[in-house]
């Protein structure tokens, strides 16, 4: 009888093929490990939502918001009004006249964090410096992005003379002391605003209108550096070739092809940028310098503390706190934002 069978030489080096059988389907589907497709903007989100203290952050910013424009609507308290025999008290301690309401009766809402030398109550007062911060480091944050997106779009897409001009303007800024040049700068545009007529200007106050100029004239030149570096290396893409080859114009191609690939960027600056003009607000604010009385800073309300930081150091811990939690909370979320867009830069 003769046998088919093939026998495998011991020596050889080849594989015996009976070992192996084909994958069925579903083993094959198995193997097939793939991601959902999502936009650049989804994907950084749900990167940004697995980062723990990102999100924590993102909560205490919306708790604080929440509490700087929503509890002034509805507290009891003005941060104006004055009560002379409710001066210095302590968090949730009443003066002697509200004692005898109290004990006739009438129902009195407690001093939270107690009141001031000039018995104006200390919550409202800081709720509204939280206000005046926060307002501070957004429309600072919008000043910046839109003048520093404009300068850098410009100087990176034109390159050249145009680019050397416009970064050597951004070097000579950079070169300037900062803290010097923002006192001179507030003094004296705080002097011109002071004697405008304008209704806008005169209900904003002198102060907050300086501290905009101030940053719209200093701060920008970190965003334009950044906007700068990505167009001119996006500027040598096929995409932007062709636009240019099909005739389209500069202020087209910056606007739809450039700045939408530097998004990035712009959000990860401008999340920086928002907790730098918070405390130079209340830097400015401390040495007086901010926002005009009576409406209340954090800066100010430390300064005013100082004179009684001994016997009510209270005073201080509640406007310094405010700070310290909008400022931290800013500057981890925007490295949660960095981290999120660009994984690459991950510390």
């Amino acid at each position: 009888m003769q046998n088919n069978e093939v026998f495998k030489n011991p020596l050889s080096l080849q594989l015996d093929p009976k070992l192996f059988e084909p994958a069925t389907t579903q083993e094959k589907a198995q193997q097939v490990i793939m991601r959902d497709s999502v936009s650049f903007g989804r994907d950084a989100l749900r990167r940004l939502l697995k980062n723990k203290i990102a999100v924590i952050c993102m909560a205490v910013i919306l708790l604080i918001a929440l509490i700087a424009f929503l509890v002034p609507e509805f507290y009891p308290y003005s941060y104006t009004k004055q009560d002379v025999t409710a001066k210095n008290l302590l968090p949730f301690q009443y003066s002697q006249k509200e004692m005898a309401k109290i004990e006739k009766g009438e129902k009195l809402f407690p001093h939270i964090m107690g009141t001031d030398s000039l018995g104006r109550d200390y919550a409202i007062r800081v709720i509204y410096g939280t206000r005046i911060s926060l307002l501070v480091g957004i429309v600072a944050a919008v000043i910046v992005v839109v003048i520093g997106i404009i300068y850098g779009s410009i100087s990176g897409y034109f390159g050249g003379r145009v680019d050397m001009i416009m970064m050597r303007i951004v070097d000579i800024i950079y070169a300037l002391p900062d803290v010097l040049i923002v006192i001179l700068l507030s003094v004296v545009i705080k002097d011109v605003v002071s004697q405008s007529k304008n209704d806008l200007i005169v209900r904003l106050g002198a102060g907050m209108v300086s501290i905009f100029l101030v940053f719209g004239l200093l701060y920008w030149v970190s965003m334009a550096r950044q906007v700068r570096g990505q167009i001119l290396s996006i500027k040598e893409q096929e995409f932007v070739l062709y636009s240019q080859a099909i005739g389209a114009s500069p202020a087209r191609i910056i606007r739809k092809h450039m700045i939408p690939n530097c998004i990035s960027v712009i959000i990860i600056t401008a999340a920086m940028q928002i907790p730098s003009a918070i405390f130079t607000e209340s830097f400015l604010s401390f040495l007086g310098l901010g926002v005009s009385i009576p409406m209340p800073s954090l800066g100010s309300l430390a300064s005013e503390a100082r004179s009684g930081l001994v016997s009510f150091p209270h005073l201080l811990v509640f406007p310094a706190l405010s700070i310290f939690l909008i400022v931290l909370s800013f500057n981890l979320l925007g490295n949660g934002l960095r981290d999120a867009f660009d994984p690459k830069l991950r510390s």
